[in-house]
């Protein structure tokens, strides 16, 4: 049965691919975004051009920091789902005013949205990176989470446990979903693989911190868009939730393999200039993905290196937009 869905960061990497397909599924969204200049709004804009051309699609231009402007929306929605976020581990490091401005205050601006709103399911977009540098692998949803090496992790770990406490005063049913690196077309331009497959095509080194061992759980698009889906499938089917679970890919690809497998796609030498490593930065990111299985029916599919092909054939077909 369709469904109302209210979608913050609609306008992102996620965000869009997202809200594409629950309008393919028929659902009607309503979806903001505040275009924040981390990356230009022009891409933005683009990543939101066939959402624009559903009529069951409604976009407002808003920040979540502005009470004001929330409560001025008018409609009834089924479900809220909370992607937007001032994104980034070492950006935050160097600003994390910012980061609790947006993300701590913003989360609890839309929660009392929520709560007001008789709005009873909400899904939120959480990070891989509460983990820290967490020394047991792969990582459980059950680990201690007590030591973020970084602003944007502790923002995300705080929203959770905001989300428990709306959970148990409002009995609002909640999934928090944690994210381990996301790529696809869209990818953000500060995320690596964008990054690396730009300098390649511009003949430029990579800059790589560290030796190369850092290893990310890469999880693309079309797995974390089907994990989005099928956890609020879930909330909807059931009542008195609230959990935290990971959607990743289960294969964490070192940074020096990531690196030689783009070159190889590229087709062109490798050129690599090797930098200390960085304040903030965790040595891997491993999801155990157990709990998504068993709870959602979760199963990613989408191989590595295959992944990375279509990235690297969207990134080409867009570079010239996206310089």
């Amino acid at each position: 049965m369709p469904k109302s869905i209210f979608i913050t960061g609609v306008a992102g990497f996620l965000g869009s691919h997202l809200a594409e397909k629950l309008l393919k599924e028929g659902h009607r969204v309503t979806g903001v975004d505040n275009f924040d200049p981390f990356y230009p709004k022009k891409t933005k804009q683009k990543n939101l051009a066939h959402c624009l051309s559903n009529n069951k699609f409604r976009f407002l231009e808003l920040d979540i920091r502005n009470v004001e402007e929330l409560n001025a929306i008018e409609g009834n929605w089924d479900i809220l789902i909370h992607i937007a976020a001032k994104a980034g581990v070492l950006p935050s490091v160097k600003n994390p005013l910012e980061y609790i401005s947006v993300n701590i205050n913003g989360t609890i601006n839309l929660l009392e949205f929520i709560r007001h709103r008789g709005i009873k399911k909400y899904l939120f977009a959480s990070s891989s990176s509460i983990y820290g540098n967490n020394k047991e692998v792969p990582f459980q949803e059950e680990h201690k989470v007590e030591e973020p090496i970084s602003p944007y992790a502790f923002t995300k770990r705080s929203c959770e446990l905001m989300n428990y406490t709306y959970h148990k005063l409002y009995d609002i049913d909640n999934l928090n979903l944690r994210l381990f690196t996301i790529y696809g077309p869209r990818q953000r331009p500060d995320l690596s693989i964008h990054k690396f497959i730009q300098l390649i095509d511009n003949n430029q080194s990579i800059q790589m911190y560290g030796d190369g061992s850092t290893a990310r759980d890469y999880t693309h698009i079309n797995d974390v868009v089907n994990g989005f889906v099928l956890a609020m499938n879930y909330l909807f089917d059931h009542k008195g939730v609230y959990e935290i679970v990971n959607i990743g890919n289960r294969n964490p690809v070192k940074l020096r393999e990531l690196i030689a497998m783009l070159y190889e796609l590229s087709g062109k030498t490798e050129n690599i200039q090797q930098l200390p490593s960085q304040a903030g930065d965790v040595e891997i990111t491993y999801a155990n993905i157990e709990k998504a299985e068993n709870l959602l029916g979760y199963s990613p599919k989408m191989p590595f290196k295959e992944g990375l092909k279509s990235f690297v054939e969207w990134y080409r077909e867009n570079k010239d937009f996206l310089s």
